[in-house]
């Protein structure tokens, strides 16, 4: 797939116990594993980084905490995160926190509290990137007034054509290219294609009325849902479905504000034929060079989008270097 970097998720379910304990757990795993592979890894927290390690031909490997209910409500958690490495954390995940509110959630802060808006803050003043995929439209909006650099969404598709919660609307595709952020596409069918979120749904509800997981796609599947899937052909979805994705984000938000979230991780199996591992990125690239993106728009979306966001945190970190850090707290949170 010819990747030269990319962010290792470390992430806890929200309603798990010991998120901070787990989270440290999940650093140390990503950070030992990168030690001892060093002719194909490196660990990266500047944009400065990414570039030298991938001129030397190894990947480049970053870490994103994907939740804020990992920081357990202390900025000073926030703070230790940063100090270990990681370069963005997601303000929430599949639910809802005091201070923020997820897309799959009733929300619990009406956008961003102000200690969300001081998590924000804090995040701006030590570096560490937004992000603003799983959270609600009003903490999104909330967050966009609230930040002093540019945010990403790390694993987020476009709204307009696949009606998900979870995928970002117009009107704030185009706030995030005026922030100077980064979109960037999620492979999950469900996230991509209408057809495929339809038929999810009701494969969903059949596993669930005979009580087994429904979260299994392929051979691996038990074996009534492998019979519920002959009779329910799954809907394909095709790196053209991705391409659709990445060209309405481009025309809404611009060019410079898309990007790769393959979410390989978190997609549970599935993802667009020839796209369920990097391995299939090439198939993405050619099918958008058909469709006339020149080369320089292809190395914005491969990743100097997202450098340019990196390098734009990093100054108005540098910016804040005068700045105390926030002490304020909101235990108990989740």
């Amino acid at each position: 797939g010819h990747v030269g970097g990319q962010f290792w998720s470390v992430y806890i379910p929200a309603d798990a116990p010991r998120a901070v304990e787990m989270t440290l757990e999940e650093i140390d795993i990503v950070r030992r594993f990168v030690a001892a592979n060093p002719a194909t890894f490196q660990l990266a927290t500047t944009a400065a980084d990414i570039r030298r390690i991938e001129k030397a031909g190894r990947i480049a490997s970053l870490i994103g905490v994907e939740g804020g209910h990992q920081i357990d409500g202390r900025l000073s958690v926030l703070r230790q995160y940063r100090a270990l490495g990681v370069a963005y954390m997601t303000l929430t995940h599949g639910k809802s926190l005091n201070w923020a509110d997820s897309s799959t959630d009733a929300p619990r802060a009406n956008g961003l509290s102000d200690f969300g808006r001081q998590v924000v803050a804090e995040m701006n003043r030590i570096g560490m990137i937004v992000d603003v995929s799983h959270v609600s439209d009003a903490t999104m909006a909330a967050a966009l007034v609230a930040t002093k650099a540019p945010v990403i969404a790390s694993h987020s598709s476009a709204r307009a054509i696949a009606d998900a919660p979870r995928n970002i609307p117009d009107d704030l595709l185009r706030a995030i290219g005026a922030n100077g952020g980064v979109v960037m596409v999620n492979f999950y069918p469900s996230f991509l294609s209408a057809e495929w979120r339809a038929w999810d749904v009701a494969r969903s509800a059949y596993a669930k009325s005979i009580g087994v997981p429904a979260n299994v796609y392929g051979a691996k599947s038990p074996a009534p849902l492998v019979a519920w899937d002959a009779a329910h052909p799954e809907p394909q979805v095709t790196a053209a479905t991705v391409a659709d994705h990445v060209e309405h984000i481009a025309k809404i938000a611009g060019h410079d504000h898309v990007g790769i979230g393959g979410d390989f991780d978190g997609i549970q199996g599935t993802g667009p034929i020839g796209l369920k591992g990097v391995d299939g990125y090439p198939l993405l690239f050619a099918e958008l060079a058909r469709r006339g993106w020149s080369d320089g728009d292809l190395a914005k979306l491969s990743g100097s989008n997202v450098l340019r966001v990196m390098e734009r945190v990093e100054a108005v970190a540098k910016g804040m270097a005068g700045m105390p850090p926030v002490d304020a707290t909101d235990v108990g949170s989740r």
